[in-house]
């Protein structure tokens, strides 16, 4: 918990007809007494009147789902096929036989508590059910989101391998090599033993900040694999906390509710298990891409640009909110030139097309500009857009053109692999229809650009070649900025959760296991039913009755 700004605390009542339950803690407003020896007592008071809350018990029980999901990792998470360090602590059992069922256990009970710790700070961040009167402060949020990010800072990677394939890339750059014309396999060593096979000869993907990261860290880490992947969540850290900032700050635009935003869009575990457990760099991208997109909002327009393209430096999807940013700027610009143009003299606007082209040539200078210095720095050219392509080796039920060629072969004789060419030709036809039409349409005012940037995202999630689970960060962080019914945030809840389920610690994917991919529906339902309803399933004696809430249809956020 953060300490109090003031230490003079004034107690005020709640009036018994706010609610039937008073708040579990005191409303107090304080005043600043500089060095007063009573700061220590008032904060360890605060801290305490939050332990004992109902938000401060799913905060613990967060905490140890974390905690739970570190241990577990160990022997099941997406492990080293060597681990010297777990030898010479004589763990390896963890990693075989009961071990590992031992460890996989400790890690699926990890991830349900923290979905469930995660849906009651969800039921008190709203005030509904037996949380009617209380609530949770964004800075108690963001001080949550530090404790749940803790314990997974020494896990292994989580639900995914990409981590060592980071830090192959990185060693490529160091040893010499271009990342974008080889693969790993050209620089053989502890770090390639550990990349998934199917990335072995793919060239890097991401951006040149990227690599240089990379580099910097296989610098001081060498190859150690363990020193390495905890500086690579380190370095990730920064976008979480542009994140904490940026989305709360979004809603001023958007119509949200910050502290539903924070909770909705980074305390989620979808997020911070495969963000931060996972060790992907869409951590930094969407940390980035949030701050530069509030920035132009207000109307620090080249700063802005300039945060943004460090973005797509770390990875090239964030380059799909620049074409939505000039409407934003073009609006801002008119909206000046209009209140400094003198009423009398007649003067008039600049047609919109010189205006555009003006705004858009301006944000493309600036953009190559940090490309330019990024890609100097690094050594290396522009390869990294070819390299995007190397996602068409992920096949699974997340993408719609997969879908459709399952479907299409299930229904007639014909092999997979060719009806997968052409479901992945016309989706990619659909994709770049919808991104043009959704550039042109919503354009006519600040809020329409950044929905029209969220739409974009769900159909590059939707309609490419690959998805993956973290993917749905991207558009997830710009929803939660908008003013969502809760029967929104319900379905939102019930998707990440199923999200969060359908992947295998270790990175191998359930969805081929029907029993898998049922728990994960069903705990999906039940977590979506939750936000709601503290008892969905009916398992109490005696229920809890939910103070009186307004129709869920009509409710926003």
């Amino acid at each position: 918990m953060p300490p109090p700004e003031t230490t003079a605390q004034v107690t005020t009542p709640v009036p018994a007809t706010v609610s039937p339950k008073p708040a579990t803690r005191p409303t107090t407003t304080t005043a600043p007494i500089a060095g007063s020896p009573q700061t220590l007592r008032s904060w360890l008071r605060t801290t305490a009147d939050f332990a004992r809350s109902p938000e401060g018990h799913a905060a613990l029980l967060g905490l140890v789902g974390a905690i739970m999901i570190t241990f577990g990792g160990f022997g099941a998470g997406a492990v080293r096929k060597r681990d010297p360090l777990l030898e010479a602590m004589h763990l390896s059992w963890l990693r075989f036989g009961h071990g590992y069922a031992l460890s996989t256990i400790f890690i699926w009970i990890g991830v349900l508590m923290m979905i469930t710790a995660w849906v009651r700070l969800g039921r008190a961040t709203l005030g509904r059910g037996n949380y009617s009167g209380a609530g949770v402060t964004l800075n108690e949020l963001r001080a949550i989101v530090g404790i749940w990010v803790f314990p997974m800072l020494f896990a292994v990677p989580m639900f995914s391998q990409d981590a060592y394939s980071y830090l192959a890339q990185g060693a490529l750059l160091r040893d010499g090599f271009d990342p974008y014309k080889v693969g790993p396999v050209a620089n053989p060593g502890v770090l390639l033993d550990n990349v998934s096979t199917v990335w072995t000869t793919t060239t890097a993907p991401y951006g040149p900040i990227f690599l240089l990261i990379g580099r910097a860290i296989t610098s001081i880490t060498d190859d150690n694999v363990v020193a390495g992947t905890i500086a690579l969540r380190l370095v990730m850290l920064p976008g979480l906390a542009l994140m904490m900032w940026a989305i709360p700050y979004l809603t001023k635009h958007l119509g949200g509710k910050p502290t539903v935003a924070l909770w909705l869009a980074v305390l989620n575990p979808l997020v911070l298990i495969h963000l931060i457990g996972g060790v992907h760099n869409e951590l930094l991208m969407v940390g980035l891409m949030c701050a530069g997109i509030a920035l132009v909002l207000e109307r620090r327009h080249v700063l802005g640009i300039v945060v943004v393209a460090v973005a797509v430096a770390i990875k090239a999807t964030a380059g799909i909110a620049l074409p939505f940013l000039v409407w934003i700027w073009m609006l801002h610009e008119r909206e000046r030139r209009a209140e400094q143009a003198p009423k009398e003299s007649g003067a008039t606007l600049p047609h919109p097309t010189l205006l555009f082209a003006k705004i858009a040539g301006l944000g493309l200078c600036v953009f190559a500009a940090v490309f330019v210095l990024a890609s100097a720095a690094a050594g290396v050219g522009i390869g990294w857009l070819t390299a995007l392509s190397g996602s068409k080796k992920i096949i699974n039920w997340l993408s719609l053109p997969t879908i459709m060629a399952h479907g299409m072969t299930w229904i007639g004789p014909l092999p997979f692999d060719p009806v997968l060419v052409v479901t992945r030709a016309l989706c990619a036809v659909a994709l770049v229809a919808t991104l043009a039409w959704t550039w042109w349409r919503f354009r006519h005012s600040e809020r329409e650009a950044v929905l029209g940037i969220l739409i974009a995202f769900v159909a590059i999630v939707i309609l490419s070649p690959a998805a993956l689970p973290w993917y749905y960060s991207w558009p997830l962080a710009l929803a939660a900025a908008f003013a969502l019914s809760t029967r929104t945030l319900m379905v939102l809840v019930g998707l990440c959760t199923w999200l969060m389920l359908v992947f295998q610690p270790g990175g191998a994917i359930g969805l081929y296991n029907f029993w898998h991919v049922a728990a994960a529906t069903f705990a999906a339902v039940v977590a979506a039913l939750s936000l709601r309803t503290v008892d969905p399933l009916h398992l109490r004696k005696t229920r809890t009755v939910a103070a009186p809430a307004e129709p869920v249809t009509h409710d926003r956020y």
